[in-house]
This record gives C-alpha cells, structure tokens and sequence, in this order.
C-alpha cells in the first residue's frame, strides 16, 4: 500500500526530474485566488513543451513548434497527451530532446482534448 508521504516523494521525484531538464512552473489562479492548475514549460531546440497539471488525474502535455504565439492555444501540434500525473509526466520525460529531422514528430499519444 502506497502512504501519502511516498506520493508525494513520487510526485515531487518526477517534478524535479522536469525542472532539471529545464522545466519553468508558474501557478494559474481563479480571480478569487484559488489555484486551478499549475503549468511548467519549457523552450529547447526548435520546439516548446507546456505541462498543465489540473489534479492528480487531469494532466495535459503538448509539443508544439518554437514559432508558436500562444502555447496555450497553439495552432500547430507536434504531441499531445492527457491522463495522470504518472502517465504524462513520463510520456514527456520519455520524447527526444534533440531535433534531428522527424524525431519530434512524434505519434499522440494518451488522450487527446
């Protein structure tokens, strides 16, 4: 049986495994102050990546191209993926970093919203 204190290792572990890869987290809040989500990102290459965790089961990742105007509604998608913190956070740590031609087109993966 997990406790709660080895989630939170579990969690914390994949958190700073982002942030060591470059990952910046700010918090997004409702105008009443609550915390609705937490979003971590991070430029590299020719592309960006955005994480938005919402809760423990609602976590959405993209890949989308450098060129992008607004990573929060991008017009073009490289990868996408939705589902638990465990799952997408692994599904992200898991693409290449590098840019060597066709790597980043990656396929969807999880679900898509």
């Amino acid at each position: 049986m997990t406790s709660s204190a080895d989630t939170e290792t579990e969690y914390e572990t994949r958190l700073l495994q982002l942030i060591a890869r470059g990952f910046q987290f700010v918090q997004s809040t409702d105008s009443a102050g609550e915390l609705q989500s937490i979003v971590g990102f991070r430029g590299h290459d020719n592309v960006i990546d955005v994480i938005r965790l919402e809760s423990e089961d609602q976590v959405f990742a993209t890949r989308m191209p450098g060129s992008e105007e607004n990573i929060y509604a991008p017009s073009t998608i490289l990868w996408h993926s939705g589902g638990t913190v465990y799952e997408v956070i692994d599904q992200l740590l898991e693409l290449p970093d590098d840019h060597t031609p066709g790597s980043l087109l990656v396929a969807t993966s999880g679900t898509t919203s």
